[in-house]
């Protein structure tokens, strides 16, 4: 890494320690050089995120997006101007590993669709729009990360975004509760139909209900079964810590799965995490999928 670039690619440290500790704690397999890429990466998405995040109403949401295109615009044709780095000094560790890394500005134009999706009221009609869904917030992470980790092989980039999707299902799982507060409900209205629950209704299910355990069964099963195919896609990335770092977070973030069943699936009680100690564990699981 250039001497110059150094509080760049700091400041993109800082930011993913604060915001994102799970892939934090994870990253510490990487080689030095892979995890400061992927730091600079993470800031560049967190700031698109939080951008939309900030708007003070609905309307406001989609002047804003078209602003950040062209903002991801001027980054891949022109570079960052002095204001900008002078806003986001991480941005031009953001400009070398894209350009090192060869990640196409269209990652980030799709990652721009799921954060606009993800705004005000959210209703999901089927596991299709999931899918979609899923996809533009995580899926397309999953790619840029391929480039950042040097997967050799393109033909397992489709086992990134099945990796995405199951973790963000897994988020979703996880996060009911929080979600509804916003007025959010992530889950598909024609699968909840199916399990004979309310989708209008959800707050009612204060108790324990066959039909939700059954519902939620349905979909863990899902989402693991989404972590088992993306298994294929980490085994062959290189041993030079990146395949060692996907694995743990394939492990700690399923684990998540097995936080809520010991939960007995009542995730309108609040979010469920995994332990340190359980990391931990998780770690040395991981070195020996590596």
């Amino acid at each position: 890494m250039p001497v110059y670039l150094q509080p760049s690619y700091e400041s993109a440290r800082l930011v993913t320690k604060q915001c994102a500790k799970s892939f934090y704690f994870c990253s510490y397999g990487l080689s030095k050089p892979s995890r400061a890429k992927a730091y600079a990466v993470y800031a560049f998405c967190r700031h698109l995120d939080d951008e939309v995040d900030q708007a003070r109403c609905k309307n406001d949401v989609p002047a804003i997006v078209k602003n950040l295109r062209t903002f991801v615009d001027r980054i891949f044709t022109e570079g960052a101007s002095a204001s900008d780095i002078a806003l986001y000094p991480w941005l031009p560790a953001f400009e070398e590993t894209v350009e090192t890394c060869q990640i196409p500005a269209s990652c980030f134009y799709d990652l721009l669709i799921g954060v606009e999706m993800d705004q005000g009221t959210v209703r999901i009609q089927s596991w299709t729009d999931l899918e979609r869904y899923c996809y533009h917030v995580a899926g397309v992470v999953g790619l840029m990360m391929t480039r950042v980790f040097t997967l050799g092989d393109r033909r397992y980039e489709t086992q990134a975004i099945e990796l995405g999707l199951a973790m963000q299902l897994t988020n979703i799982l996880r996060d009911i509760k929080e979600d509804l507060v916003m007025n959010r409900i992530y889950l598909p209205r024609d699968e909840l139909l199916r399990f004979h629950l309310d989708p209008e209704n959800l707050e009612a299910i204060s108790s324990k209900s066959p039909h939700w355990n059954d519902f939620m069964k349905f979909q863990i099963a899902r989402a693991r079964e989404y972590y088992t195919r993306a298994e294929e896609g980490i085994r062959h990335l290189p041993r030079d810590g990146a395949q060692r770092t996907t694995w743990l977070m394939r492990h700690i973030y399923s684990g998540i799965l097995e936080e809520i069943e010991k939960a007995d699936y009542q995730s309108f009680k609040g979010r469920v995490y995994v332990s340190t100690p359980r990391k931990l564990a998780l770690a040395v699981k991981a070195f020996r999928s590596s």
